[in-house]
């Protein structure tokens, strides 16, 4: 039996197909039209980065520049004359652009030190700060003196009464003067004192730096009493001052006491270092140092009597020599290790 095949009319499929095909075709046609494209995004310029070898080599620039125009200025008024002498021969314009700057990288960098108690020194008046000794060089002194110059408030600087021996050498003794130190005896420190200059006195003297290092940080004897006199006589306060790590730059451990007399000096020491490696063994080694201001030891309540009275100069010397040695053990029981503090 004969099938007649059915034929399926393709009109509406194609129709469809058709119409969908249009669609997609117009679809894609106003996708690729400019106005319904997406807007292009904005690319931003990179930012400049700072040129780092610049700004380094202009801030090299600057500080040369400050340096000369200080340095010209620093000379034109030396030429002039535009600076002042006091009568000990202080030159505060000297100590302030050559003395200190020269002083301060021993202080910042290498002996790292560290200053408490300088509310204790007044702002304004005499005072007078007396410090134990000790070193072999009195590089305590200069040390104490920047610390007072620069951490001070009132920026106060420090009149050292000194041995006889550093004015008779030929280049110490005129930068002493310089830097505002004078001679350690009663009648200038009462002239400092009385116009109301901050003085330091090391009472020990030679006995204190010269020491050997085994006796490091045991106060010696403090003599009879004359710094007390001169406070005595002006009303200045007593400044009890403790110094450590000034006992470990050089730790004398022999003195050539034979040479030390032909030389005209009060010993020859003998260190680890010197004089066997030569000037080598002046560079100070590197200790942590702490200065430490204590309070005020008040002489205007003592009568003018007094300070010709043994006992009553005895007793204060005593009283000042056993505060600093306290407060020494006191600071080396806090210190953990000589050069890092």
């Amino acid at each position: 039996m004969n099938e007649v095949a059915k034929v399926i009319p393709l009109h509406g499929a194609s129709t469809a197909r058709g119409a969908a095909l249009g669609r997609s075709r117009r679809e894609q046609s106003e996708s690729r039209h400019p106005s319904a494209m997406p807007p292009p995004a904005v690319i931003s310029p990179p930012e400049p980065q700072p040129d780092t070898g610049s700004s380094a080599v202009d801030a090299v620039r600057r500080v040369l520049a400050d340096q000369i125009v200080n340095t010209a200025e620093f000379v034109r008024r030396r030429l002039s004359g535009d600076y002042h002498v006091d009568d000990f021969g202080y030159d505060p314009h000297f100590a302030e652009n050559v003395w200190l700057p020269v002083l301060r990288p021993l202080f910042d960098k290498w002996f790292r030190v560290e200053v408490s108690g300088l509310e204790n020194i007044p702002s304004t008046g005499g005072a007078l700060v007396v410090a134990n000794h000790a070193g072999v060089l009195p590089l305590d002194g200069l040390m104490t003196s920047v610390a007072v110059h620069d951490h001070h408030p009132a920026h106060r600087p420090l009149r050292m009464l000194a041995a006889d021996i550093a004015f008779e050498m030929p280049v110490v003794g005129d930068l002493a003067r310089k830097a505002g130190h004078t001679l350690a005896c009663n009648p200038d420190a009462v002239r400092l004192l009385q116009t109301g200059q901050v003085a330091a006195v090391f009472p020990e003297g030679f006995k204190g730096i010269g020491k050997p290092f085994s006796e490091r940080y045991k106060l010696q004897r403090f003599g009879r009493g004359g710094f007390v006199s001169a406070a005595m006589r002006t009303g200045a306060p007593i400044i009890p001052c403790s110094i450590v790590g000034s006992e470990e730059i050089y730790p004398k451990i022999g003195d050539l006491g034979t040479l030390a007399r032909l030389l005209g000096m009060p010993y020859f020491p003998v260190t680890p270092l010197f004089p066997h490696f030569g000037p080598l063994g002046l560079v100070p080694l590197p200790s942590k140092w702490y200065i430490e201001f204590g309070k005020p030891i008040v002489t205007d309540t003592y009568d003018a009597s007094a300070a010709d009275d043994p006992m009553e100069l005895f007793e204060v010397t005593d009283h000042v020599r056993e505060t600093i040695q306290q407060t020494l053990y006191r600071l080396l029981a806090k210190r953990r290790n000589v050069f890092l503090g």
